[in-house]
């Protein structure tokens, strides 16, 4: 008997096939190497992961290339990478969903950070995570049990650091005592020889600079004039003369003034006299110890190491004048010391409007002690008054501004946070006239349908004729409508009201200095983002949650409350 063909209701058609659509993940390829893992920056073994990463991606259907983020010379025991921020920042900004590398090890060696990164910070942002090497891919780790391997490949990367750390430190240990230079750039003046990294000669660009400031020194300039006569002709700081020369990259360095503190440091040094001298500063990943300054007595100094710049008779003449200029400025100041000084409550937040430096605070002492002035001055003016305008502002008068601007602000918060409590009082109220109206919709909705499945079965059973089952079958079926369409307006109406329990940390900010009758040092850091110092000592402040300010404002008066700012 041959089989008859399945037939389609009609009124129950067949589901339409599912189309599948595969998510493409905007990637990024990160690349690193440390010094620690080659000995110096080596461009090969970056373009090695890079040229791996690039050829992985393009393989993959789903991953699509959106750009590769290299750290040449970083260390792996933290993130604090300029390659790894700009990653991080794309990824807060949507640009890329997936991040791409050769192995954990180039993400990095802290199995606590990386795991924090792994295991909440990625999955947060729901972006994808694949180590090449080590066959991981966050999208299918789960499935393969890959979870409980990655904390013990960090523990093992992190050991292993530790381990390359204490070896390093014993090798550079035993360099230095030796008379080996280790450090990454030459001091300025000098330059590594061509034939052995480890041995310092005379630079012949820089040399003769470094003879000239201990010649101006000698004779008598202060390190203000030796400092405005370096800018004034031109001549590249140590940092700028190293990104001229494509030695250091960072952005910091490349419109880098030559400084007092600059001056003052390369005429205290000893390396001029021939002398290596080096671990001035001390670090230690296996100890745990991060980098701080070491006294001199520990210093290692190795005599006779390279050729001199500077006789010793010059050096020690400067070195006297330091001392009687250091001696002097204590006799001028030193006897204040007593005198109680003023906490600076605007640390790290006074910026040059036009060189974008941080502004230097001063304190000045009149009437023998009996008056104490503090005040704000842009560096650069100070030591090369070509490069910025002069900026000059007493830290009374910024007090007196920034206490009239966070006073307004304060009241502007406490007048919205009224508002928004009584709008949402009554948004509140307008919520449950909304949910009685919904049930009620419900209600109708439901009889409606039930109605209008019953009217088939009551004509089918001729309870009615065919014309009054067309005729109700098309009322119920627009009854049906308009209460769907009255639903989605009810709902659309009550979504739209605020929510009042959704967190404002502007308005709980500004709310825990409501009582205070005077300008703090916790108030100014909770409410201020930076203060910029411009042309004619202008004051401009940029205060923090101002998105959420905005919005706040938008929100109220697109309510028709007036909102006074």
């Amino acid at each position: 008997m041959a089989r008859t063909k399945r037939k389609v209701n009609p009124l129950n058609p067949a589901p339409a096939p599912v189309v599948s659509t595969r998510r493409v993940y905007r990637t990024g390829g990160y690349a690193r190497l440390s010094l620690e893992d080659s000995g110096r920056p080596g461009a090969d073994a970056i373009e090695i992961q890079r040229n791996l990463i690039e050829n992985y991606i393009t393989n993959q259907p789903d991953l699509q290339l959106y750009r590769l983020y290299c750290d040449n010379g970083q260390t792996g025991t933290d993130f604090d990478r300029p390659a790894f921020e700009q990653m991080m920042n794309d990824v807060q900004a949507g640009k890329i969903d997936c991040i791409v590398v050769k192995d954990l090890s180039r993400f990095g060696r802290n199995y606590l950070e990386t795991g924090n990164y792994l295991e909440r910070i990625f999955p947060l942002l729901d972006v994808r995570f694949i180590a090449i090497n080590d066959y991981f891919d966050s999208l299918t780790a789960e499935r393969f049990s890959d979870g409980y391997i990655i904390p013990l490949k960090n523990m093992i990367n992190a050991a292993y650091s530790k381990d390359i750390s204490r070896k390093v430190s014993s090798a550079f240990s035993m360099k230095r005592q030796n008379g080996e230079f280790i450090g990454s750039w030459a001091p300025y003046g000098y330059q590594k020889c061509a034939d052995d990294h480890h041995r310092l000669e005379p630079n012949t660009e820089t040399a003769p600079v470094v003879c000239d400031i201990f010649r101006w020194r000698a004779e008598g300039e202060s390190y203000m004039q030796i400092t405005r006569r370096l800018n004034g002709a031109g001549i590249p700081s140590p940092y700028r003369y190293l990104y001229l020369k494509g030695e250091r990259r960072d952005q910091r360095c490349k419109n880098a003034v030559w400084t007092q503190t600059a001056v003052k440091r390369l005429l205290l040094n000893e390396v001029y006299l021939g002398h290596l001298v080096q671990g001035r500063n001390r670090s230690s990943l296996c100890e745990g110890k991060t980098k701080k300054e070491v006294p001199k007595e520990e210093w290692i100094i190795v005599r006779n190491t390279h050729d001199p710049l500077i006789d010793e008779e010059i050096f020690f003449t400067v070195q006297e004048m330091a001392e009687k200029t250091k001696q002097a400025q204590h006799d001028r100041l030193g006897k204040y010391d007593d005198l109680e000084k003023s906490p600076n409550i605007f640390q790290g937040l006074i910026y040059c409007a036009d060189c974008k430096h941080s502004m230097e605070r001063h304190r000045s002492i009149r009437g023998g002690g009996e008056y104490q002035r503090y005040s704000y001055m842009c560096p650069t003016h100070a030591v090369y008054a070509a490069a910025c305008p002069n900026k000059y502002v007493q830290e009374t008068q910024l007090k007196e501004i920034l206490w009239d601007t966070l006073q307004r602000e304060i009241a502007l918060a406490g007048n919205i946070e009224r508002s928004m409590k009584e709008r949402e009082k009554t948004a509140q109220a307008a919520k449950e006239v909304a949910n009685q109206e919904i049930n009620l919709a419900k209600q109708s909705l439901d009889r409606a349908k039930m109605i209008y499945d019953s009217l088939y079965q009551n004509y089918a059973d001729r309870r009615i004729t065919e014309q009054e089952y067309t005729v109700m079958k098309k009322k119920y079926r627009n009854n049906i409508e308009q209460i769907k369409g009255r639903l989605a307006e009810l709902e659309a109406k009550k979504q739209s009201e605020p929510n009042p329990t959704a967190k404002k940390p502007w308005i709980t900010a500004c709310g825990k200095f409501q009582a205070e009758t005077g300008l703090t040092e916790e108030m100014i850091h909770t409410l201020v983002e930076r203060v910029e110092i411009g042309a004619g000592d202008r004051v401009t402040i940029t205060l923090r949650y101002q998105d959420e300010r905005s919005a706040l404002i938008s929100r109220l008066k697109a309510k028709g409350s007036v909102v006074s700012i």
